[in-house]
């Protein structure tokens, strides 16, 4: 015996519209919540390699009893590319420097400034900063303060 309704198995053009808007509904909610978890642990990746830069000062600064020299001559100009600095880690998305004028015998001050896309999307914190004291900052931020950025 067959199908006395004369159906065929399947779905309906109407189920299938239905099914597809309710993805879409779902897909609209959940794309602006990802991107903005990408963000946030670009964040707190680049806030982590700001702590290994602030080790790497201690350390050098253990070696030459100075921050900004490594004898008479050789004076610090930029930092060193450390691994957590690589464009494969947070490289791509933030640049490392010594905020300006910030380098001297007995302190330093890093900065870990957003760039492209992140810059964009971070607009709550923008550069986060560390110094030789473990004073946390975020340099251009609007909201929030260094509390919510690190």
């Amino acid at each position: 015996m067959g199908d006395t309704t004369g159906r065929s198995g399947g779905f309906s053009l109407l189920e299938l519209m239905i099914a597809t808007a309710i993805v879409a509904i779902l897909a609209g909610f959940a794309y602006p919540s990802y991107t903005q978890s990408m963000t946030k642990n670009r964040r707190i990746a680049a806030a982590s390699c700001l702590m290994e830069y602030s080790s790497y000062m201690e350390q050098f600064y253990a070696t030459y009893l100075r921050y900004d020299k490594t004898s008479a001559t050789g004076a610090v100009q930029t930092l060193p590319v450390l691994n957590c600095a690589s464009n494969q880690q947070t490289g791509g998305t933030y640049t490392y420097a010594f905020a300006a004028g910030s380098l001297t015998q007995t302190t330093f001050k890093i900065s870990a400034t957003p760039v492209a896309d992140q810059a964009l999307k971070d607009r709550q914190c923008g550069a986060l900063t560390i110094d030789q004291t473990g004073k946390r900052g975020d340099a251009t931020g609007t909201v929030g303060g260094s509390a919510n950025c690190w």
